[in-house]
Parts: C-alpha cells; structure tokens; sequence
C-alpha cells in the first residue's frame, strides 16, 4: 500500500506515519514545516516540504498516485482562527478543496480526513452523537465543518470515497502548545519549567480527552472500514480541567501553582463525544486511560 499523510511532520500525523511505515506501507509526506519538524519524520518515509495550498504540492500527489490519503495538515489554533478568519479558511476550507481536486486526478483510492469536536460547539447533551445538531463556536470550528461538507459533496459528484473521522480531544508526545488538546502539552511544559499553570476560566469546563495512540489506530481502521461515514473518535468520558489537573499533579509527584484567569472567545464549555458508531464500524475503542496516556507523556517532555 502507498499512503501519502499530509501534515506528516506535525502531532497526529507523525504517529501516523510510524504507524504506516511499521506496517509496511510506503509513506508519503507533504508538510511545510511551519507547525512539524522534520525529526519527527519517520527515516523511511519521503518528507515534501511544501505547502497544501501550493500548485507542487498538487503535482505531488499527481505523481505520487497514493492509495489513500489521510488529511491531517490544518490550521488547528483556536484562537489564531478567532484572529485570522481568512487565514483560516484558506488552509482548512481551499487546502482541502485543492487536495480533493488532486486526489480525483491521481485516481486516490481513499481519503480520511481529521475533523474535530469543534464542529459541535456547545452541544447541551451528555454526549455527541455523529447527527447531533453542528453549531461552531469559532472560526476554527466552522472551516472543519465546511471542509467536511465538501468532502461530502465532492463524493456525490465524482465518486472519491472517504471517511470522516471528528476527534475529540486528542494528546500525547510531540504535541504542540495549540490546538484542542493543546491544554495537555501546554501544563506538561510549564511543569517542567517550575512554572505555575494558567487556567483560562474557571477549570470546571470538561473535555474528552483521548491518547494520540488511540487516534492513530482509528485512522488505521478507517482504511477499510467506514466508507462514506463520519465517525466520532473519543473516549465518551467527560474530564474537567481541574481533574485533568489533579493527575498531572500525581504524576508529576510535586506541589504546583495554579493561576485562573478569564475565560477565552472561541472556547468550548464541555465537549464530550459518543464513540459508538467507532465501534460498531471500524471496530474500533480507546485503548488507553488517561492517567496511563498522561503518564506516557509526562515522559517524553523534555527538562527545561
């Protein structure tokens, strides 16, 4: 199998990439780098420094002629979306137009693409199910949702077959400090630094937090399974930030400051996903609890 992984060299998608190469697949790469680093690429896999929405990037995936695609390069900054709308739109709106137009010309066997729980907003139910009402509350929100539409539309007209896969909360090594998940690496950080940790609100907002490992293994179902779906990928289990806290001080085994501020636009109150439909279709559930993910991670942050 060849696989291409766009935003390969970032979070999600370098895990991926391991994953594949492990499996015996032989990987593409297309990441510019702005937000990835190129030692997180896997050795055996071909890295294309570019960028999605450039025409080389295009003539990439013509010449690579990938199996499948697993969309993963975004712009995944909340409030860099709230800033820059535009900015926004153009990598996860046009980048994913320009990619789906690539994929029918190479003749891609499949494309998943990673959505988020963003797409949601402040949904008032216990847990989101894949029909529950769409209602962002941000700019980054909004451009998933839209990419997802076209993914959809572009399916119905010439027939490239796909699977959308809306994480919830996703964490683990090699995160960055943004994104959804982000609250993860940014408090593994500043722990590590001897800094107290900022809370943005009141620390009672809850997430669903799920170990990249999970999401990688999902993405790895979805290559078979889930054709013409969209499928939450989450743990089902609500954990407020204070919670989330309290582990993180467990593990790290030391008293640590906690500072609380305002809450910040564009942010969630509670975001919890139903991961049924993982189940039933990819076969699919989390393998990981989030005490042995954060663990996991704590380990891999480097001293400052």
């Amino acid at each position: 199998m060849k696989a291409l992984v766009t935003g390969g060299a970032g979070f999600i998608g370098s895990h991926l990439t391991d994953a594949l190469v492990q499996s015996g697949a032989v990987v593409h790469v297309i990441d510019n780098l702005s937000t990835g680093f190129r030692h997180n690429v896997h050795p055996e896999a071909v890295l294309h420094e570019l960028d999605m929405n450039s025409d080389e990037a295009m003539q990439t995936i013509k010449q690579v002629r990938p199996d499948i695609v697993f969309h993963m390069a975004a712009q995944v900054d909340v409030q860099r979306s709230v800033a820059d709308p535009a900015f926004d739109a153009s990598i996860n709106i046009v980048g994913t137009i320009r990619l789906m137009m690539a994929c029918r010309q190479a003749e891609v066997g499949k494309l998943v693409f990673s959505s988020t729980s963003a797409v949601y907003g402040d949904a008032n139910k216990e847990r989101n199910l894949e029909d529950a009402v769409t209602a962002p509350i941000s700019y980054y929100g909004l451009s998933k949702l839209t990419g997802e539409s076209y993914i959809r539309l572009f399916h119905k007209m010439y027939g490239l077959p796909y699977t959308i896969l809306r994480y919830s909360n996703v964490y683990g090594p090699r995160q960055n400090a943004t994104g959804e998940g982000g609250v993860v690496s940014i408090f593994m950080n500043k722990l590590k630094q001897g800094l107290p940790l900022h809370v943005n609100g009141s620390g009672n907002q809850t997430r669903d937090f799920i170990y990249v490992q999970d999401v990688v293994q999902a993405n790895l179902a979805a290559i078979h399974h889930g054709d013409q779906e969209t499928v939450n990928i989450s743990t089902g289990l609500r954990t407020s930030i204070n919670n989330l806290i309290h582990m993180i001080k467990l593990i790290h085994g030391q008293n640590v400051d906690i500072h609380y501020g305002p809450q910040r636009p564009g942010d969630i109150m509670d975001s919890c996903l139903d991961n049924t439909k993982a189940n039933q279709l990819l076969g699919w559930r989390p393998a990981s609890s989030l005490f042995e993910g954060l663990s996991q991670t704590y380990q891999h942050v480097p001293m400052k």
